[in-house]
């Protein structure tokens, strides 16, 4: 029986990518790690079957065993992580000879911000756009400040450091918005921080001019890249996908603004009557970074790109809503969070 190694399973994409692996291949022998015994009730309530090992990040022995004894990893823990993602290559690279282990490896746009980031450039357009086909190779070769690129660069070393043994996939999604079907957490992060720092300050805002543009997926159109290449890596030679130097791919349903999208948020909240005013504020990157941890970066920098190959290879198009249409429901979950509205338990049931 095949078997797939997960890290990263109680998390939004983890989650959401592990509920579409597990209905696309219910035959697959899936281990998943987790944190505690608290995330690993939440995971075997929703998957009885899933083998659980136990560790954080940086259990490298965990995470090197379990590697080991996959055919598959899919990490999409933090992509930032450099010492679990060498405890994934060094398991990989104890398959016998003639055997071939497959990582799909989670990286993430933000890694395109580096321009706007080294000149300070916060809410204005850039015009660069990546692509992930005849742009491969200036994609491969971002500089190494870039974030996200060190262990974008552990991985695409490891079918160098290995050949015949590793083949790597790096999936590299935007902002990611709509609700999760993982066991534990369901929502984003982007644009559900901005919504929420909206309803606390009772003001929407944008970074400076708010002209910078970002790319959007919806959390179930990028489960989809990683079932594509999934299938793939159960192929024969890996089928139609490609792997490694040429084996990354950008997830994007088009552009965004985001000041096109603090506009859309305060109005829906003013809407809703949970703010007074539909204005928005154009406020500092010091100010952005006291709403949110790196809120300048988050909603002041530009990155820009297009998923070619995905397309291409193997037909993939995403077909869910878009992050505008799905505003309304974003500004609810965090008035409810934080708890500005009742649930619909309560409503349900009465409660005033």
């Amino acid at each position: 029986m095949t078997k797939l190694f997960i890290t990263g399973a109680t998390g939004y994409i983890g989650g959401d990518v592990l509920y579409a692996i597990a209905h696309a291949f219910p035959d697959l022998e899936i281990t998943a790690l987790v944190r505690n015994s608290d995330k690993g009730a939440k995971v075997a309530a929703q998957y009885p079957k899933i083998r659980l090992v136990y560790g954080d990040l940086d259990s490298t022995d965990v995470i090197t065993k379990a590697s080991a004894e996959a055919d598959v990893v899919v990490n999409t823990a933090n992509v930032d992580h450099e010492a679990s993602a060498r405890a994934i290559v060094a398991g990989l690279a104890q398959k016998k000879e003639g055997e071939k282990g497959w990582l799909i490896h989670t990286s993430g746009t933000g890694i395109l911000c580096y321009a706007d980031y080294e000149r300070k450039s916060y809410g204005a357009k850039n015009e660069k756009v990546f692509d992930d086909w005849d742009g491969i190779g200036e994609v491969l070769n971002i500089p190494d400040a870039a974030l996200h690129r060190p262990v974008d660069k552990i991985v695409l070393a490891a079918s160098h450091q290995y050949p015949g043994k590793i083949s790597t996939a790096i999936i590299c999604p935007p902002t990611i918005y709509g609700p999760g079907r993982g066991p534990d957490r369901t929502k984003s992060i982007q644009a559900n921080l901005m919504a929420r720092a909206t309803l606390v300050r009772k003001k929407g805002f944008h970074v400076e001019g708010g002209e910078n543009k970002w790319t959007q997926v919806h959390i179930q159109d990028l489960s989809n890249v990683y079932i594509s290449l999934l299938t793939e890596a159960l192929t024969a030679g890996g089928g139609k996908a490609t792997w490694n130097d040429e084996g990354y791919y950008f997830a994007e349903a088009g552009e965004f603004v985001w000041g096109d999208l603090a506009k859309e948020i305060a109005k829906a909240a003013k809407d809703k009557g949970y703010i007074e005013t539909s204005e928005v504020d154009a406020i500092s990157t010091e100010e952005a970074d006291k709403l949110v941890e790196l809120g300048s970066y988050l909603w002041g920098v530009n990155s820009r790109c297009r998923s070619i190959r995905a397309n291409k290879l193997f037909g993939w198009k995403p077909t869910q809503k878009s992050l505008f249409d799905l505003v309304p429901e974003i500004v609810d979950v965090e008035a409810r969070d934080l708890g500005i509205t009742k649930g619909h338990a309560a409503k349900a049931a009465g409660a005033v």
